[in-house]
């Protein structure tokens, strides 16, 4: 089985996010693997193991991204590709990543191509659904199970608290929600391993691509970090002075009234 990872590099989320004159500062931040992917990573693992075949880890970034691909290596997975990104000047958007990703992919028939859910860093899950749709194959997202039998594939779906069943076949894009699995930490061995494991780099010129291919459709006009809440406030006294004092508040001070 032909089997490909699309991966993201997101801030740890322990990281406290500061922001200076719009644009966020990452000196000194800690990155990883985006939480969600590392189960599309678990995953796809688990399924080579049972069908046989290569998992191949993909992402697109700067050379910064290498550590978190090998970290994946490192996990089991046997090959990565970095898709280097520098040549591209302006800011990038989920168009620009899918439209790259696919370009990387067309040509490379792949059976099963799992991703995660969201990223934890901007939460919009759009650009996996938008690879497997310049691809023209089958998407499923946010899977919680999934079993494969020859071309045909039954997969459970989380939906706000229910599970939902679909069929599908093969070739086809999943994302993956927690629940799915427990991702591996890597081993020592998994790590000495990967050092030895290849790490090809890919280039937009490679992929006939121009910078102006893939311009970004969307624009970010500022970028800040909420106001902290302030103190929530008990109402005291019985119920009847609790309510119109609570009434009084959502006209005077929350002026929603």
């Amino acid at each position: 089985m032909n089997i490909y990872v699309l991966l993201k590099r997101t801030f740890d989320t322990e990281e406290k996010i500061v922001i200076e004159n719009g644009c966020i500062v990452e000196d000194d931040v800690e990155f990883i693997i985006n939480p969600y992917d590392e189960y599309a990573v678990e995953e796809a693992i688990n399924l080579r193991d049972l069908h046989g075949g290569e998992v191949t880890i993909v992402t697109a970034g700067g050379e910064e991204a290498g550590q978190q691909l090998r970290t994946a290596l490192a996990m089991g997975a046997d090959k990565a590709v970095l898709i280097g990104m520098e040549e591209v000047t302006e800011e990038v958007d989920h168009y620009t990543l899918s439209r790259v990703l696919s370009a990387y992919l067309e040509d490379k028939q792949p059976d099963l191509i799992l991703a995660g859910n969201v990223a934890v860093d901007d939460g919009a899950g759009q650009t996996a659904p938008r690879v497997a749709e310049e691809l023209g194959i089958n998407q499923l997202t946010t899977i919680t199970k999934i079993a494969i039998q020859e071309n045909h594939v039954k997969v459970e779906r989380d939906v706000e608290g229910d599970i939902e069943h679909a069929e599908t076949s093969l070739p086809l894009l999943v994302t993956c929600q927690q629940g799915l699995n427990e991702p591996r930490y890597p081993s020592l061995p998994g790590i000495m391993k990967a050092k030895k494991k290849p790490l090809d780099r890919v280039e937009l010129a490679d992929l006939n691509l121009e910078e102006e291919e893939v311009k970004a459709k969307t624009n970010s006009v500022s970028r800040f970090v909420p106001p902290e809440k302030e103190a929530g406030k008990i109402l005291e006294g019985e119920l009847h002075e609790q309510v119109q004092e609570l009434v009084h508040l959502l006209r005077n001070e929350a002026k929603v009234l």
